[in-house]
């Protein structure tokens, strides 16, 4: 055990269990660091048959510790925080190539990097608190951490939605989508409407996707065009070409490839450093963005960075 991360085996069973729970169990580098270290170790160990994740508290995982990042970002520059992400993605890519059955219980606030940790595995199970999102284009960055794996394969173009808006769903919603597969106290799935969804969100132009929204006569949809034109530009735009070309790779590892060369590409001149700032370090809510519309930042652009 140590302060931050449990680790133990009962009956067969290696578990995980984040403990910070004063932060929501964001990742820090070195929890990070013990939970590859441990994955890497009990992948070979035989008296380890599964795996079980979880985090202590009212949050499974908020995500990845991106204050801390900020900071380094302003006080070392690039480096140490692309190296920050590449441990990120190893971690990640542990948990899918485990090779063994990793179930993980998600409660409260499940987002981000957490989900990097936790949603590659084979079992997810939710508790009715859920709050599930990958919201990376509200702090300038993109949903990375292999998750446009899952959600470049969701139903329709619900993936799409939920990884250019980052909006957060309940624990209902994330398993009508298929994103958990149980829910206490939820025997069967509810029906959810992607109608307009799939409508909206077809294609890979950002701009004609915000048309169609803005144009809906869907209060859902044009909810979801305020919410997008509330994030990064650059964020958005990045984020449709990545989880189009997510949905022709093969592996979350190829994802998680493309996450790290994303990040090797863009880190210098995204948004992060504005939108933490806005939306965690002053918490004033009121980003603003290296650039005013989605319609200023060039598709084809983001498809070459992506490719």
């Amino acid at each position: 055990m140590t302060d931050t991360v449990e680790f133990h085996v009962q009956d067969g069973v290696g578990h995980i269990i984040l403990r910070r729970p004063e932060a929501l169990n964001a990742l820090t580098p070195d929890m990070i660091w013990q939970i590859s270290a441990r994955l890497t170790a009990w992948r070979t160990d035989d008296e380890v048959a599964s795996l079980d994740i979880s985090g202590e508290g009212r949050a499974y995982c908020a995500g990845a510790d991106v204050r801390w990042m900020r900071t380094v970002i302003l006080e070392e520059g690039l480096n140490a925080a692309l190296h920050f992400l590449d441990d990120e993605y190893a971690m990640d890519r542990l948990v899918a190539e485990f090779g063994k059955p990793v179930t993980t219980h998600l409660h409260g606030v499940s987002m981000g990097g957490g989900l990097g940790l936790g949603m590659h595995g084979s079992r997810r199970i939710a508790a009715a608190d859920l709050a599930l999102a990958m919201p990376e284009t509200q702090i300038g960055l993109w949903p990375d951490v292999g998750m446009l794996y899952e959600f470049s394969r969701l139903p329709g173009e619900t993936g799409t939605w939920l990884a250019m808006t980052g909006t957060t769903i309940d624990a209902p919603t994330a398993l009508a989508l298929g994103l958990v597969d149980e829910v206490q106290g939820v025997d069967a799935p509810p029906e959810f409407d992607r109608t307009w969804i799939d409508e909206c969100f077809c294609g890979d132009d950002p701009a004609a996707i915000i048309a169609r929204l803005e144009a809906s006569q869907d209060n859902r949809a044009r909810g979801a065009a305020a919410l997008i034109r509330s994030r990064s530009p650059l964020s958005v735009v990045i984020t449709l070409a990545a989880i189009r070309r997510a949905a022709r790779l093969v592996s979350v590892g190829a994802v998680l490839r493309q996450d790290s060369a994303i990040a090797h590409a863009i880190l210098a001149d995204c948004d992060v450093v504005e939108g933490v700032r806005a939306q965690l370090v002053d918490k004033d809510r009121d980003p603003h963005w290296s650039l005013g519309r989605l319609e200023d930042v060039d598709p084809s652009w983001a498809r070459e960075v992506v490719a």
